[in-house]
């Protein structure tokens, strides 16, 4: 989004610019008027966000539910173990419910659900509501903490070589700055990891690992490589993504005329460029920002974290349905709220991004 100057009379015919939802006339925009049936943008915004989360959870639980029935093999083999009978085998599969049909299964699941409970693990027999709860402070911890690194690193870093480069000026930098950034964002996740443990842990020994340097005493430095690795291939997309609106935005109009009044380059960047690159920005990082669920998952097992990404995997191998019923629930809804929240900063931001038909 960019702003736009309004002419405003005055000694030297000074402009400024208009104030946020207003007309080059100062009367308030299309976008930033009521809605025409009297109600705020946010009711409507709340009431199709509703729908939204409602139409997500609804297929997460019907894709989690099929999911589990495609893993190969059969979980009271896998729990009964290899010695024993066709008899206990069966039985156990009773127990479970998995010799019923398997439309009759997923009613049972609606179920457990509508009475908000998750099931209960076959492996431990805890249920699977406990297991979560012992295991997602691991990875909402790296994820959040992530999140929030990323858009402190990136959204500076994108601003002033955006800034530096601007018409024309250091292509040197930006030579370097979108070689080193393209070069770091085709690393996946994994390597980065592996790298920056065989040069901080293993090499210099300056960072501990997880386990066994996880414990009490190794408290927040040893989330300090899963979070890195996590953040480094963001932090260079979403870099580049600013940098190049930070441009676009510097060659407006309204930019130069505010250049002009010698504000400072602070009060310029801050009031007057980074507002209207941040729509576009935000944007496209609520999808980063969403996929970086998925990374951490993969950094947890890197680093023996263990938070959900071990657990489901271990679950797999386990054919624990519950258990990966449940956490594909949590991390699902987790991604469609941090979308949520993406969107209602953007709100804030640019009241325009309210209404249906600009979504």
């Amino acid at each position: 989004m960019t702003s736009t100057i309004a002419d405003r009379a005055g000694a030297g015919g000074a402009t400024t610019p208009p104030a946020p939802g207003t007309t080059p006339g100062g009367r308030p925009s299309d976008a930033s008027r009521p809605a025409r049936r009297g109600r705020s943008p946010w009711i409507d915004f709340a009431g199709r966000r509703a729908l939204g989360l409602v139409g997500t959870f609804a297929a997460l639980v019907v894709l989690s539910f099929l999911i589990v029935q495609l893993i190969p093999g059969d979980p009271a083999v896998a729990l009964a173990g290899a010695d024993a009978s066709v008899d206990e085998i069966e039985a156990l599969r009773v127990s479970l419910g998995l010799d019923q049909p398997i439309w009759t299964q997923f009613a049972n699941y609606l179920l457990q659900l509508a009475q908000g409970d998750l099931g209960t693990s076959f492996q431990y027999r805890q249920p699977v509501s406990t297991i979560i709860a012992n295991r997602l402070p691991f990875t909402a911890t790296i994820a959040l903490v992530g999140i929030a690194v990323v858009l402190i690193v990136a959204v500076p870093l994108g601003m002033w070589v955006g800034v530096q480069t601007r018409g024309g000026r250091k292509r040197w930098l930006d030579t370097a700055f979108g070689a080193v950034t393209g070069l770091l964002d085709s690393i996946p996740g994994y390597i980065m990891a592996t790298i920056l443990v065989v040069l901080f842990a293993l090499g210099v020994g300056l960072l501990p690992l997880f386990p066994p340097a996880y414990n009490a005493r190794a408290g927040a430095v040893a989330y300090v490589l899963p979070i890195a690795a996590l953040v480094i291939g963001p932090i260079c997309t979403i870099s580049r993504v600013v940098r190049r609106e930070t441009a676009v935005v510097l060659e407006n109009d309204y930019v130069r005329t505010a250049r002009g009044w010698r504000l400072t380059p602070v009060a310029l960047h801050l009031k007057y460029v980074l507002p209207n690159l941040l729509t576009t920005t935000l944007t496209l990082s609520g999808l980063i920002l969403s996929g970086m669920l998925g990374g951490a998952l993969i950094i947890e097992s890197v680093f023996a974290l263990p938070g959900l990404g071990t657990g489901i995997i271990k679950a797999i191998l386990d054919r624990d349905f519950p258990v990966i019923q449940g956490m594909v629930l949590v991390l699902g809804m987790i991604a469609a709220l941090v979308n949520l929240l993406v969107d209602v900063v953007l709100g804030l931001i640019d009241s325009r991004t309210l209404g249906g038909r600009n979504d």
